[in-house]
């Protein structure tokens, strides 16, 4: 009998970004795929793609002709492409689009305290609280009701998150986690690092992930 396997994950990510939503439903599948050979304990690390963002926010259409000069009809296309895949992987995406984009900080805060003071698994259940709100149904995950509103989602203390909220409570701690990624090299997510030695980059379907979880788990 093959004795199973535990491996680490560092699941490198922004709340806005749908690629890290689409990503992270291909490994949660992925990782149901090789049980019981291989487990995981799955780590999520903060990546902001745009921490100067203002608090209100801004329109994506706007935000992403201006970061990487693209047109309305190439977003719609890319919008469409994002969509297939995400129902490919069992995520849906909200089908008038996001309307606008916003501050993540304060959400990999309480990502952060999820992961210190949370039980096993909740940490994941916010994350994808997160997800589901932001990319789903178009919330905005600078608003503290929506974060709050995930948190209980997810089971997590309802007043402590509050009081991190209204605090500096874990803001070094994503300074630096996101500082330690960059200098390891991450500049785009989501970035999936197994076992702080293999990289698995992109918003890979199910099927590729699980045969690099398999290929990793093998070499021991």
């Amino acid at each position: 009998m093959t004795t199973p396997q535990t491996l680490k994950i560092d699941f490198v990510s922004d709340v806005s970004c749908p690629w890290c939503a689409i990503g992270l439903a291909g490994l949660e599948r992925a990782l149901e795929q090789v049980q019981p050979d291989i487990t995981a304990e799955l780590h999520f690390q903060p990546f902001e793609l745009n921490p100067q963002m203002a608090p209100e926010g801004e329109d994506v259409g706007e935000h992403l002709t201006r970061k990487y000069g693209s047109t309305a009809a190439q977003q719609a296309q890319i919008r469409e492409t994002i969509r297939e895949r995400g129902a490919a992987a069992g995520f849906s995406f909200n089908r008038e689009g996001r309307g606008r984009i916003w501050n993540t900080f304060n959400a990999h805060r309480l990502l952060c305290w999820a992961e210190a003071e949370g039980e096993p698994g909740q940490q994941h259940a916010l994350k994808k609280a997160l997800m589901e709100a932001h990319h789903g149904r178009a919330e905005s995950p600078a608003d503290p009701a929506v974060l709050l509103a995930c948190v209980r989602q997810a089971g997590l203390d309802d007043a402590r998150a509050q009081a991190v909220l209204a605090s500096d409570e874990f803001a070094d701690e994503v300074r630096e986690r996101e500082q330690f990624f960059t200098r390891a090299g991450i500049t785009s997510v989501p970035a999936v690092i197994v076992n702080e030695r293999h990289l698995i980059a992109g918003g890979q379907p199910a099927e590729v992930f699980e045969q690099a979880l398999r290929q990793i788990a093998a070499q021991g």
